[in-house]
């Protein structure tokens, strides 16, 4: 007696319903941690090099590979291995940034311009806020020693970067809009002394004499800078610098930036004009002449400097120096970048552009 087939057999007579048979799973080559790296780059078409450089961040190769290799990544569920990789390598794919106010909006887009960067070479960035204390700063100079970041970008003051110099000078770091050229470490940042200098003499053209500096702490480089570039302007224009005129500040704050404006007012020939040398001091500013009954720029023109993103926004509009924010962290980003691919190489310093924007205040 013979057997009856199974439906689903494929003997089974033309009566019979028959089913499509299932095209195998795609079975990627895996290791106990799963999915290969050999299995991406076969399902890609690549080799296993241009797979490892694609993971790595390298720029030599073609956008159209690295988007099929980065799609087999996505399609295995390949992922790297970091600790063994930083144990192959002694890398860490971190990168510092010791930021010393975390309050101050100036440095927000500086260190969006850095963490572009980073990520794009496959790095992450760790913010690491200073407070510009010099133990602080050494602390994280001691995770380079230890080999627990690859690199650093500092925008302490170039007083803490002199302090730590000789002991970190040999680290792979980028100093960021403060820094000592003598002291041999990769550099980014502008011209403040004559920015300063533009700022003043856009003043001096509106026809004002008695300009007022409201400044920050001076153990920084660029707020001696721009005072040096507001006395020389003055002196220029054949005017002797009042030193009433001149006010001092231990920090960047709208408040203490009210405080100095509406002190200056206080003044016998009080000021007609102030540069302040950030715009977080020159808003604040505005707000103390004003709630002594000046008006601006009518009473007093007030200009800045950085060109912050609510500097446009206040009421009258800032006119202030514009700095290059971005494109500062993206070029201390790249000058690291280059010191890690080649610790001999001599990478240089960089002056970026500044330029003068005119608005309401002054």
């Amino acid at each position: 007696m013979s057997r009856t087939p199974s439906r689903s057999s494929p003997t089974a007579s033309s009566g019979a319903t028959s089913q499509p048979l299932r095209q195998p799973q795609r079975r990627w080559p895996r290791t106990a941690d799963g999915p290969s790296i050999a299995g991406v780059a076969e399902q890609a078409g690549v080799s296993v090099a241009t797979v490892s450089r694609v993971l790595n961040g390298h720029d030599n190769v073609r956008p159209a590979t690295r988007d099929k290799v980065l799609a087999a990544i996505d399609a295995s569920g390949y992922r790297v291995n970091e600790l063994a990789r930083n144990l192959r390598t002694a890398e860490s794919r971190l990168l510092l940034t010791m930021v010393p106010d975390f309050g101050n909006p100036f440095y927000a887009e500086i260190v969006r311009g850095i963490d572009s960067v980073a990520r794009q070479h496959g790095y992450f960035m760790l913010l690491c806020d200073t407070g510009a204390d010099p133990g602080r700063e050494r602390s994280y100079f001691d995770m380079l020693r230890r080999r627990r970041a690859d690199g650093a970008i500092c925008l302490d003051p170039a007083t803490i970067q002199q302090a730590l110099g000789e002991a970190s000078q040999a680290l792979p770091w980028v100093a960021c809009c403060e820094f000592d050229p003598e002291m041999g470490v990769p550099y980014v940042g502008i011209d403040n002394y004559r920015a300063a200098g533009d700022a003043v003499r856009h003043l001096l053209a509106r026809g004002h004499r008695r300009i007022g500096l409201v400044n920050s702490d001076v153990d920084y480089l660029y707020a001696r800078q721009r005072q040096q570039g507001y006395l020389d302007a003055l002196s220029d224009a054949g005017i002797a610098p009042d030193p009433r005129w001149r006010m001092n500040l231990n920090c960047l704050d709208y408040e203490a930036g009210a405080s100095a404006a509406a002190g200056l007012m206080q003044e016998p020939d009080a000021p007609s004009a102030i540069f302040a040398v950030s715009d977080t001091l020159a808003i604040g500013a505005i707000h103390g002449l004003r709630s002594v009954g000046k008006r601006v720029p009518d009473d007093v023109a007030v200009a800045g400097f950085d060109d912050i993103s609510v500097a446009a926004q206040i009421d009258p509009p800032l006119t202030t120096i514009a700095q290059p924010m971005r494109e500062l962290g993206e070029t201390a980003a790249r000058l690291l970048l280059q010191r890690l691919a080649n610790p001999q190489a001599n990478v240089p310093g960089v002056l970026l552009p500044h330029r003068l924007v005119i608005r309401g205040s002054a």
